[in-house]
């Protein structure tokens, strides 16, 4: 099965963060993904630009709604994600919990479905 690591931060927060502070959280995620590649579980992972920086885009009564920023204003965003191979849950619980982003993100994780084995 594949699972979802979404890693959700303060964006306001991490951008007073130092230069090393933020290249030392960097190292960091890439030393687990290359962790998560040896053990072969790592199927792609990418941080994602500020929210910020986001455009939404909703229809209202047949009409295209642009909106510069997220979709809805929180603490947190979400700022990045892995996608990895587990057996099940609880092999994706316990690789999640060495995600070094814990210390200053939270991380949902979440199955992806399969439609293929809806069809089964």
């Amino acid at each position: 099965m594949q699972y979802l690591f979404l890693i959700y931060a303060d964006e306001a927060a991490m951008r007073t963060w130092s230069e090393e502070d933020m290249y030392r959280c960097l190292g960091e995620a890439a030393e687990y993904e290359e962790r998560l590649k040896r053990g072969g579980h790592l199927v792609v992972a990418h941080g994602l630009e500020w929210a910020s920086q986001a455009t939404t885009l909703r229809k209202n009564s047949g009409k295209l709604i642009s909106t510069d920023g997220p979709f809805a204003e929180t603490k947190e965003q979400l700022l990045g994600f892995f996608l990895v191979n587990a057996q099940d849950r609880a092999e994706a619980l316990a690789l999640a919990e060495g995600l070094p982003m814990l210390e200053t993100s939270t991380v949902e994780v979440r199955a992806v479905e399969d439609p293929a084995a809806a069809d089964a």
